[in-house]
C-alpha cells in the first residue's frame, strides 16, 4: 500500500509520519484490497485546542473510495480516529460481501 502524506501550511515532522505508516501497515495487514492511503492534515484556525484535522482517504480497486476527518488535540489522535472509523466502514464492506 501506498501511503501519501499532505500537510497544509506546516512542515510534517518524521516522527509523525512514522506513526501514519505505523496505522497504515496495521490497517493493510487486516485489509488487503487497500492500494493507497491519502492522509491531509492541517491547523484549523483559530489556534485553540481542538485544533488539529486529519482526513484520511482509502483507495481500493474495484470499490468506492472510503474517507473519514476527523479533528482532535493532536495529529495523531485524530489519525487514530480516523483509523477506527475507516475500520468499521471496512467491516461493514466486508460483512455486506459475504
Amino acid at each position: 500500500m501506498e501511503v501519501k502524506v499532505k500537510a497544509i501550511h506546516f512542515d510534517v515532522t518524521e516522527k509523525l509520519v512514522a506513526f501514519i505508516n505505523k496505522k497504515a501497515e496495521k490497517l493493510a495487514r487486516h485489509f488487503d484490497e487497500i492500494t493507497e492511503m491519502e492522509v491531509t492534515l492541517k491547523v484549523v484556525k483559530p489556534e485553540t485546542s481542538m485544533n488539529k484535522e486529519a482526513a484520511v482517504k482509502l483507495t481500493m480497486p474495484q470499490h468506492e473510495d472510503l474517507y473519514a476527518s476527523k479533528i482532535a488535540d493532536t495529529f495523531e489522535e485524530a489519525v487514530d480516529l480516523d483509523i477506527d472509523a475507516l475500520k468499521r466502514q471496512l467491516e461493514k464492506k466486508k460483512s455486506q460481501k459475504n
